[in-house]
């Protein structure tokens, strides 16, 4: 299954995983300079409320979705994993606290913010620990710190095939087309080849489980014969 695999469509998906970590860290970074501008400059509020909330909309949702997504097809579609490494597992638990965060507290509370043109420090800090936490997930991802898990398998698993990695390329591809055609993120081919890729990592675990060892018993040495 590894020889199968191309490794510039591999190399194409760190490349995406990369640039979209980047851009959702400046753009986090650019919140956090915004809604700060909306406590020292009253004035400047209304202008600062409206452009963070249409950064974070426009820009800062879709790339945490591709990067997200990109980083979950890495650690799913090669040797890696989701658990076998610890600093991955980490990144693996950050990324769905950050999303979960941005969709369920930041993004309301921008709407709000832009309601009543006024910002609070709560989502100065906000902002500032989402920042602060893609810079500790970058040093992870260069350090690649810590022992593997407890219950990480001895086999190391195979690569996945090319195809993996097109449909990494292009299912963001299609989501952020469609965001922009729609007006907000849409990451559905994204989460459809999230799914597949789940069941691929699936039927592969069972392929392996049902496949004999590949070495084969080796035949005990004769007993040699005692010596005088």
């Amino acid at each position: 299954m590894t020889s199968k695999t191309s490794p510039r469509w591999r190399q194409a998906v760190v490349w995406l995983h990369v640039v979209s970590s980047v851009a959702w860290m400046s753009q986090a970074l650019a919140l956090v300079v915004l809604m700060s501008l909306t406590l020292t400059h009253a004035a400047q509020a209304p202008a600062a409320t409206s452009m963070a909330e249409e950064l974070d909309s426009v820009l800062l949702a879709p790339m945490a979705n591709v990067s997200a997504f990109t980083g979950l097809l890495l650690a799913g579609a090669t040797a890696w994993g989701f658990f076998r490494h610890w600093w991955v597992l980490t990144k693996f638990v950050l990324t769905l606290a950050q999303l979960y965060a941005g969709i369920f507290l930041l993004s309301p509370a921008l709407r709000e913010s832009v309601d009543t043109a006024t910002g609070t420090w709560v989502q100065v800090a906000g902002t500032s620990l989402m920042a602060s936490a893609l810079a500790f997930q970058a040093w992870l991802s260069v350090a690649k710190p810590w022992k593997k898990t407890s219950w990480s398998p001895a086999a190391k698993p195979p690569t996945a095939p090319t195809w993996v990695f097109v449909a990494g390329i292009g299912a963001p591809a299609v989501d952020v087309a469609a965001g922009i055609a729609l007006g907000y993120p849409l990451p559905a081919a994204e989460l459809v080849m999230l799914i597949v890729l789940l069941g691929f990592e699936r039927r592969r675990r069972r392929r392996r489980a049902r496949r004999p060892s590949a070495r084969s018993p080796r035949s005990a040495p004769a007993a040699s014969s005692p010596t005088t």
